[in-house]
């Protein structure tokens, strides 16, 4: 497990570089969404690793957040225009 684990890690380094350079807003938003999703699979695999289960609420309540957290950043690109 700590090899998966590792391996995301590594992927939302990747996505946070992504995320920083993006040429427009909405490769921005789209590297802020996959690293959000790898972050909770992260949360996913160290509770099954750890058999910890609240650890699964919390990943549960980040996904939810993070989706509203998506909706509204792109429903404001879509009205504004984008941001730089």
């Amino acid at each position: 497990m700590p090899v998966v684990e590792g391996l995301l890690c590594g992927s939302i380094l990747l996505l946070l570089l992504r995320l920083w350079r993006g040429p427009t807003a909405w490769d921005r938003l789209l590297a802020y969404n996959s690293a959000s999703n790898r972050a909770v699979l992260v949360l996913a695999v160290s509770s099954i690793a750890l058999d910890e289960p609240v650890f699964l609420d919390v990943a549960i309540t980040y996904a939810a957040l993070s989706f509203l957290g998506v909706v509204v950043l792109s429903r404001f690109l879509e009205r504004e225009g984008g941001f730089r």
